[in-house]
């Protein structure tokens, strides 16, 4: 996908493909892999320069079976690389719209999938003696099949080889971020604005979640919080002026996500309020104050947990940072102690200009409540940028128009 515009993205391919073959070939040689087969949604939709299938946006499941898009890739012949669809792809694909030079679109379910991608890899000759996959999206059926149908063949893990593919972001995907991120926090606003006392949690994330859909955001989730409670579940719970009400709300345009956090409150913010919130935000600017190509990633993690340490409501601070993209935890990886468990492989090498981090700190004060700002920023040459940046002081609510 990188160097290439969204609309090029969408256009039918020979012998180029939308992302840059020779980085997934190097990283494919270092895993050990001769072939890659790729069944999740979100590394299927990167690996076709952005096209996923609409019917199956919400809901994979579909008769007896689920839908299984598949997109195999062997190192060194990009020309020989096969996306396997549904048979209502078709449609898409008169319409010029899948980026592979190979498309077939006759499966219904998770066997007949793989059981073309089967015969496909076949054809590719008997140098393939290692595969990669997703485990984690690879249905337990259609694993069984792949390994009854081709003999002698080794199945490894392909989740992290992906995942570097995509770590260095393409200028037509920093903007899909930037509108994302932007246009979460604008729904954000006009949802505090519109709170009042007696509404409910649930009546708030309904209205973030329209607010979303109008800005041409696929809403994905909102965590809120309300009043002293610290639990971010919608709920029943009812507002009451004086509350302070914090929203962590992920919208997805054009499949990546904006991800961020913002803070209302029923009235006006007191002189405590004002100071807790700016505590928070001491922290997240020395996060930012080491965002720049070349420093470690890790220097992002130390440098907001010793902020967070000089704090004096250090107990209860939570503090992270990580990668997100098309989905919301992806390279690069900052911690092994944050949210999402994995090693820290990005902590001791230098981050990238296109690398995309959230950068995140919560207060959770016993008597004011869930205090949090969670902002996006784009790795860029001279440093950073924070697409989304506004709304990061005290929002006020109806209640105080």
């Amino acid at each position: 996908m990188e160097g290439q515009t969204m609309d090029n993205a969408l256009e039918p391919i020979a012998a180029t493909a939308p992302f840059i073959t020779a980085k997934l070939d190097r990283l494919m040689e270092e895993a050990g892999l001769d072939v890659l087969i790729a069944t999740s949604r979100h590394n299927v939709q990167y690996l076709l320069g952005g096209y996923r299938f609409f019917f199956f946006d919400v809901m994979e499941a579909i008769g007896t079976s689920r839908y299984l898009p598949v997109f195999v890739y062997q190192k060194g012949h990009p020309d020989n690389s096969i996306y396997i669809g549904n048979g209502m792809e078709t449609f898409e694909h008169e319409l010029g719209r899948i980026a592979a030079p190979i498309v077939k679109t006759g499966s219904w379910g998770t066997i007949d999938a793989i059981g073309l991608a089967i015969d496909h890899v076949r054809k590719l000759g008997g140098g393939t003696r290692r595969i990669g996959v997703e485990a984690g999206f690879l249905p337990a059926d259609a694993r069984d099949h792949l390994i009854a149908g081709l003999d002698k063949v080794e199945l490894r893990e392909a989740h992290f080889t992906l995942e570097r593919l995509r770590a260095v972001k393409s200028p037509a995907e920093l903007a899909l971020i930037r509108e994302a991120s932007e246009r979460v926090v604008d729904a954000m606003l006009v949802t505090f604005k519109n709170c009042a006392p007696g509404m409910t949690k649930n009546d708030v994330v309904a209205r973030l979640r329209r607010e979303e859909q109008e800005r041409d955001l696929v809403f994905e989730y909102c965590l809120i919080a309300a009043g002293k409670s610290h639990n971010r579940a919608p709920s029943s719970q009812r507002l009451a002026e004086g509350d302070v009400i914090s929203i962590d709300s992920g919208g997805n345009y054009r499949r990546y996500i904006g991800d961020l956090s913002r803070m209302g409150i029923l009235g006006e913010p007191d002189s405590e309020l004002c100071e807790l919130l700016q505590e928070i935000e001491d922290i997240q600017q020395a996060a930012r104050r080491v965002t720049r190509p070349g420093a470690m990633g890790g220097d992002v993690i130390a440098s907001g947990e010793a902020a967070v340490r000089s704090s004096p409501h250090r107990a209860v601070l939570d503090f992270t940072a990580h990668g997100i993209g098309l989905v919301s935890h992806e390279a690069p990886r900052l911690t092994a102690t944050g949210p999402v468990p994995y090693s820290p492989y990005d902590a001791d090498r230098p981050l990238e200009s296109g690398m995309v981090i959230s950068v995140e700190t919560a207060l959770l004060h016993p008597a004011r409540g869930y205090i949090k700002l969670e902002d996006t920023l784009i790795v860029s040459e001279t440093g950073w940028e924070a697409p989304g940046d506004h709304g990061r002081e005290w929002n006020a609510t109806r209640s105080n128009a």
